[in-house]
């Protein structure tokens, strides 16, 4: 009899065939100085097939996986659990492209969908967009897309060009649902966090979420009226980091690929809802099916979040 339990167990003896795996380059142009390139992860096998997405953020790291092409030794018999446990791949976006095209496929194979399986039921999600706001920042962006779709909200970057009168601007449109200080991006020879904006945004968005900012003496000190608001996405990789927060979360950013493991996301899920934690989705650039599948995870775990998911 299995030891597993939670929302885990209920998949973790789906039997899985694989007969063969195809890796693909995926790439496309997200700025003009930037191209995203994930790998496409093609499991076969029953007449069917599962599909995962390296959403690793170097593209050198896609080079040299389509380098060694399918060399893993993924053929044969397995349920998910004992192919998670024969997977050695320690990058967690990596590893979660084998184990979420495995979950497809074992799916696939059993013809079930993955709301039946979990014995959950899929909702309409909530999205948020994060758009730039140019050089120097203006708030007629916003505005321009909010002539065009007024229902938009936004999760916004926030940076040393936002000045109080930009700030009032966009606080005013009322749309604004998560600012992202990005703390956890930085390069860690960059410059300490810069407290009067990390004052102007906290104290300009009183109703939004405050992301990822750094939490320093002087930072604290101007933050702590707002400890409610703050949320964590960089930093959450497991159940055991959320565990290590200096306070207890209200919400926080999930981005499935983080975790790796199928079994570390659903444990996830499960110690939020245990502990009162919201959550609302993250995405990676994802160029091919891995938007689609954290789309469908919101629509089962977090549907009601301020997802930044948005089809692109």
């Amino acid at each position: 009899m299995s030891r597993l339990t939670g929302t885990y167990a209920r998949i973790a003896e789906l039997p899985l065939e694989i007969e063969d795996y195809l890796l693909e380059r995926l790439e496309a142009p997200v700025t003009r100085d930037f191209i995203r390139v994930t790998t496409l992860v093609r499991l076969v096998g029953g007449g069917e097939e599962g599909l995962g997405e390296d959403v690793t953020w170097y593209a050198e790291a896609h080079d040299r996986e389509l380098a060694a092409g399918p060399s893993r030794p993924l053929s044969g018999a397995w349920i998910l659990e004992s192919f998670s446990s024969a997977l050695e791949i320690e990058e967690p976006h990596k590893r979660w492209a084998y184990e979420s095209a495995a979950l497809d496929l074992a799916l696939r194979q059993a013809g079930r969908s993955l709301a039946e399986a979990l014995g959950r039921t899929a909702r309409a999600v909530t999205f948020v967009v994060s758009p730039g706001l140019g050089d120097p920042p203006s708030a007629e962006l916003l505005r321009r897309r909010l002539e065009l779709y007024p229902e938009l909200r936004f999760k916004l970057d926030p940076g040393s060009g936002w000045t109080d009168e930009l700030v009032q601007e966009l606080a005013a449109t009322g749309t604004v649902d998560i600012v992202d200080y990005k703390a956890f991006y930085s390069d860690p020879d960059a410059a300490p966090p810069d407290v009067p904006l990390y004052r102007r945004v906290a104290e300009g968005f009183p109703e939004a979420w405050l992301e990822d900012p750094a939490l320093t003496g002087e930072t604290e000190e101007v933050l702590r009226p707002h400890r409610d608001r703050i949320t964590w996405d960089a930093p959450i990789h497991s159940v055991a980091d959320v565990e290590g927060l200096a306070f207890p979360p209200r919400t926080l950013n999930v981005k499935p690929s983080r975790f790796g493991f199928v079994r570390q996301l659903l444990d996830f899920y499960d110690y939020c809802a245990a502990h009162a934690i919201d959550l609302y989705g993250g995405g990676m650039f994802e160029l091919g099916p891995g938007r689609g599948q954290i789309q469908h995870l919101a629509s089962l775990f977090n549907p009601d979040g301020p997802n930044d998911v948005a089809p692109g």
